[in-house]
């Protein structure tokens, strides 16, 4: 049996799959774990914090490495606007029913643009689906330190961006079309995991 050289890409994968195997099912806020008061410098470490310890948002964020987006650039600045946007929603009318399981599904849409079986457009609506669940923890919070969590967000959210399309897309377009495929499938059943969690949650 011939077991295919994965590559960077891809070992960053399997490590990040680990991890979210022995996360919980949904992630908890930064405050809530470390128990720790509302207030603004507090609010700037947990939205700094929210997208990398969110197992979801984390893998949804680095796929995107796999997607082969042309225009880079356009691509972020528009990706994080959309994802703030999805973020002010959930502020507004919180409680959208079956958030993380549309969620967890969008690491499959991701997978499916990667092999080409959905247009690349589909990526803004699930970016604002992430942004709608970052905001599920804050509601209710005072101006400050929700003005400090949102730009934790996006300067979070902006660097795994960065990460993602400029690093390590750099590094994924060299992988084997049989490794790409290997990845989208290792993403659908990491999706599929993601809703059973969420709907049995």
């Amino acid at each position: 049996m011939n077991i295919p050289k994965l590559g960077v890409p891809a070992s960053a994968g399997l490590a990040i799959l680990a991890s979210v195997l022995g996360a919980p099912a949904q992630a908890h806020h930064l405050i809530e774990i470390l128990h720790l008061p509302v207030s603004p410098l507090n609010g700037l470490f947990s939205g700094l914090a929210h997208p990398v310890i969110g197992p979801d948002h984390l893998l949804f964020l680095l796929a995107l490495s796999l997607v082969g987006l042309r225009a880079r650039a356009p691509w972020m600045l528009a990706l994080l606007a959309v994802g703030l946007l999805g973020t002010g929603m959930g502020l507004l009318l919180p409680g959208l029913r079956g958030a993380e399981l549309l969620v967890a599904l969008t690491l499959a849409v991701t997978a499916l643009v990667i092999l080409g079986r959905l247009p690349v457009g589909v990526l803004i609506p699930a970016m604002a689906l992430h942004g709608y669940a970052l905001s599920t923890p804050v509601v209710g919070w005072s101006a400050m330190p929700l003005a400090t969590y949102l730009l934790g967000l996006l300067i979070s959210q902006g660097l795994l961006l960065l990460l993602a399309l400029v690093v390590l897309q750099g590094i994924a377009t060299g992988l084997a079309p049989t490794t790409r495929r290997w990845l989208a499938a290792l993403l659908i059943g990491l999706s599929a995991a993601g809703g059973l969690a969420a709907v049995a949650g």
